[in-house]
């Protein structure tokens, strides 16, 4: 059973930083990518950041400049550096895991909320 777990999510004051983290276990198979996405309420959800195995990256035009994706293939772990936070960078942000055939696979979710 395929497990991603998050951690670093938080309150934080505009203009700060926070740090996500997300490890996934009981891994068979091989990965095409990992990414975080996020989803405020009344909003579909929607990718922030996504990297692939051989560490290509690609950013949600609301994050470029400002959020960083990074991973660590030993570990199956990504990570997600977000700097310069603001009000709407508010949501639940989840952890996604793309297996080479397509299967995606989500954390459970972790709540940034950031203050004005």
């Amino acid at each position: 059973q395929v497990q991603l777990v998050e951690s670093g999510g938080g309150l934080v004051q505009a203009g700060g930083s926070l740090r996500l983290s997300c490890a996934a276990s009981e891994i068979t198979f091989g990965i095409n990518a990992m990414g975080w996405y996020r989803q405020a309420p009344g909003n579909k959800r929607e990718l922030v950041a996504g990297i692939s195995t051989g560490g290509d990256t690609n950013y949600a035009d609301s994050v470029k400049g400002r959020f960083t994706i990074s991973r660590d293939n030993a570990k199956n772990t990504v990570y997600l550096q977000m700097n310069s936070l603001k009000p709407e960078d508010t949501a639940v942000y989840y952890c996604n895991l793309q297996s080479v055939w397509g299967t995606n696979y989500w954390g459970q979710g972790t709540q940034v909320t950031v203050s004005s």
